[in-house]
């Protein structure tokens, strides 16, 4: 999983699908996401899984309109395909994915 940053954001999620998780290091529904989303990405690979710190970075969650954690946001291309707000079981993340791809 890559790391974003306000500064590399936008050139991430330009090219192909991308899952971007907004988390921060406070949140225990990000903690427990975590796993889930290293196995998904070891197992999807149309899908680049990166993340970005909203502590760390606040411009970006900020622009976005992001307010909860862990928040998944789905880009093709460049474009917000889809957006989750809070953890959930790995079938009900690729279930999502798999309907927004």
């Amino acid at each position: 999983m890559r790391t974003l940053t306000d500064e590399t954001f936008t050139e991430g999620v330009r090219s192909g699908a991308v899952l971007v998780e907004f988390t921060a290091s406070w949140c225990p529904p990000c903690r427990m996401i975590e796993p889930v989303l290293a196995e998904l990405d070891r197992e999807l690979a149309a899908v680049d899984f990166a993340k970005i710190d909203t502590d760390a970075n606040p411009r970006t969650a900020r622009d976005l309109g992001v307010m909860g954690m862990p928040t998944l946001q789905l880009y093709q291309d460049g474009e917000l395909r889809a957006q989750i707000v809070g953890a959930r079981p790995k079938q009900q993340l690729l279930a999502w994915l798999e309907a927004h791809l």
